[in-house]
């Protein structure tokens, strides 16, 4: 289990670099630029899974409680200490998020996408940095 979720750390850590580079441009460029606007709903909705996806592993490692929405994923690893549990009530809402990046193509709203992606990447940085720390304290 250790391996894998390393993996997808990895993994999410590209995605935010790229991410990153994104910053750089302005809500205009987002709102004129098809394809960088598809670029950047990609890589936010695929960093997003990668919490998902860990969060689900660990869920499944620990034998905690099947989560029955993506949100809960993210509530269950507050519950059991994975995540500190005010930054898991921040951050729960990005599964939301995600679910609209990947079912509401012709609703996503341009400006949210443009606000996630300038002021809520350092949560997805957070949530890798909290999984980061729970594997060093299962290797203790």
């Amino acid at each position: 289990m250790k391996d894998e979720v390393l993996s997808k750390l990895e993994k999410l850590q590209e995605y935010l670099r790229i991410l990153r580079n994104y910053r750089s441009h302005s809500l205009e460029d987002l709102k004129k630029d098809v394809t960088l606007r598809g670029a950047v709903e990609r890589y936010l909705e695929v960093s997003i899974e990668c919490c998902l996806d860990i969060g689900e592993m660990i869920i499944s490692w620990e034998r905690a409680r099947k989560p029955e929405t993506y949100r809960e994923v993210i509530e269950i690893l507050g519950e059991i200490g994975v995540l500190p549990g005010d930054f898991a009530d921040k951050f729960a809402p990005a599964a939301g998020f995600r679910n609209i990046l990947v079912h509401m193509y012709a609703e996503i709203d341009v400006e949210r996408v443009y606000l996630y992606l300038q002021r809520d990447l350092e949560d997805i940085e957070k949530f890798a940095v909290f999984v980061a720390r729970y594997l060093e304290e299962l290797a203790d």
